[in-house]
C-alpha cells in the first residue's frame, strides 16, 4: 500500500471519527439539560390528565352533539379508525370547522387523531388542522412504527405552521400511537426523535411529545395473536410501554376493553392497567367513562394515606427510614405517597 493510499485512508477514518463525535455532541446536547431546568429536553412533566380518552367520529354529526355531555378527560375527534375511507375528507372538513365550537362547549379536552403517515391522508389532515382559527391542544398520530415517522410528522408540524404564519402561544401535545411489533421494538428511538425535535428546534417547534398509546387490536392483528379475556398475552408489550414512556416523563394509554356492555371486566381491567403504570385508558363508549376515570384516580383511602405518610415523614427524626402504621417506611414508598398526591392535585387542578 502506498504512502498516499495510507493517508488517504487515515483522513478517511478521521472523518468518520469526527461526524460520530458530533452525533455523539447531538445527543448530549438534547438529552443532558438539567432537571431543575426550565426548559427540561429530556424528561417532559405533562401535568394534564387523561383517564378515559374517547374517539368521536369526525364526519358523525349525532354523536358529535352529544360531546358536551360526556365527561372523559379528553376527547379525540377522529379521522382514522372511526371513519370508513369514503367519509375521510368530510370527517377532516367538519372537524375543521366544528372543533374550535366543540372545544369552547366542552370542560375538558378536545383534540383530534388524524390518519397516520403511511396512509398518504396525514399530510392534508396536518395542514387543515393549522388553517382552524384555534389549534387542538392534542394531536394523535395513529401506526408511527419508526424513527423516520415521528421526524417526519414533526417536521411536517413545523413546516406548516411555518408556511402559513401561525404564532403559537402553547405548544400542542402529541400522542403517538404504538401498533405494531415493530413500533414496540423502536418506541425508544421514536420518542427520542420526537422530544429532539422539540427541544433542539425550541424556538419554532409548535409542539411536545407528551404520551403514547397502545392500539391492542392492530398490534395483535400485526403480530397474529390470539387474544384472551384475561389479556396474559398482551402483558409483556403493556409493561414495555409503561416501562419506556415513563422513563421519559410520557403518559402512557392502555387499550381499548371492547366489550362495553361488561362494565366488571372493564373495571377489572382498569385497575390492573393503573397497577401496572399506566395514567389511562381508551373508551368506545360512554357508559365506559365513569368506570375508567374511578379506576385511575387515588381513591379518598388512599390519598389520605398518603398525606398522613407525608406528615409522618416531615415530623420523623430519623429521615431515611421510620415507622408508620406499624410499617417500616424508607424512600421509595415515600415517592410513591408524593406521586398519589400529585395526582390527585392535577386532577382536582382541572
Amino acid at each position: 500500500m502506498s504512502l498516499f493510499s495510507t493517508f488517504n485512508n487515515l483522513c478517511g477514518s478521521l472523518h468518520r471519527f469526527s461526524h460520530h463525535q458530533r452525533s455523539l455532541s447531538y445527543g448530549i446536547r438534547c438529552f443532558s439539560s438539567h432537571p431543575t431546568d426550565d426548559n427540561n429536553r429530556f424528561r417532559h412533566k405533562v401535568k394534564k390528565p387523561r383517564r378515559a380518552v374517547m374517539y368521536v367520529p369526525g364526519h358523525d354529526q349525532k354523536k358529535l352533539n352529544k360531546i358536551p355531555s360526556l365527561a372523559a378527560d379528553c376527547i379525540l375527534l377522529d379521522c382514522e379508525d372511526g371513519v370508513g375511507y369514503d367519509k375521510k375528507v368530510e370527517a377532516r372538513d367538519t372537524i375543521t370547522r366544528l372543533h374550535n365550537e366543540i372545544a369552547a362547549n366542552y370542560s375538558r379536552e378536545v383534540g383530534v387523531r388524524i390518519n397516520s403517515p403511511s396512509s398518504g391522508l396525514a399530510s392534508d389532515d396536518i395542514e387543515a388542522l393549522f388553517s382552524m382559527e384555534h389549534l387542538p391542544s392534542c394531536i394523535a398520530v395513529p401506526k408511527i412504527d419508526s424513527y423516520q415517522e415521528m421526524k417526519w410528522v414533526c417536521d411536517k408540524m413545523n413546516q406548516t405552521k411555518s408556511q402559513q404564519n401561525r404564532w403559537i402561544t402553547e405548544r400542542i401535545n402529541i400522542i403517538f400511537m404504538c401498533e405494531s411489533g415493530q413500533s414496540l421494538m423502536n418506541l425508544k428511538e421514536i420518542i427520542e426523535a420526537g422530544i429532539c425535535a422539540s427541544a433542539v428546534k425550541k424556538r419554532i417547534a409548535c409542539f411536545q411529545i407528551s404520551g403514547v398509546i397502545f392500539g391492542s387490536d392492530d398490534f395483535c392483528a400485526d403480530l397474529e395473536i390470539t387474544r384472551s379475556q384475561d389479556a396474559a398475552e398482551l402483558m409483556y408489550a403493556r409493561q414495555k410501554l409503561v416501562v419506556t414512556a415513563k422513563s421519559f416523563g410520557l403518559q402512557v394509554i392502555d387499550m381499548v376493553y371492547i366489550d362495553y356492555k361488561d362494565p366488571d371486566g372493564l373495571r377489572e381491567q382498569s385497575l390492573q392497567g393503573a397497577k401496572m403504570g399506566f395514567t389511562g385508558k381508551q373508551v368506545i363508549h360512554p357508559n365506559q367513562v365513569d368506570i375508567v376515570q374511578q379506576c385511575f384516580s387515588p381513591s379518598e383511602e388512599k390519598l389520605e394515606w398518603a398525606k398522613q405518610l407525608l406528615d409522618a415523614f416531615q415530623a420523623s427524626e430519623n429521615k431515611g427510614v421510620f415507622t408508620f402504621r406499624g410499617q417500616m417506611i424508607d424512600m421509595p414508598t415515600i415517592l410513591q405517597a408524593q406521586n398519589i398526591v400529585r395526582i390527585s392535585a392535577n386532577l382536582t387542578a382541572e
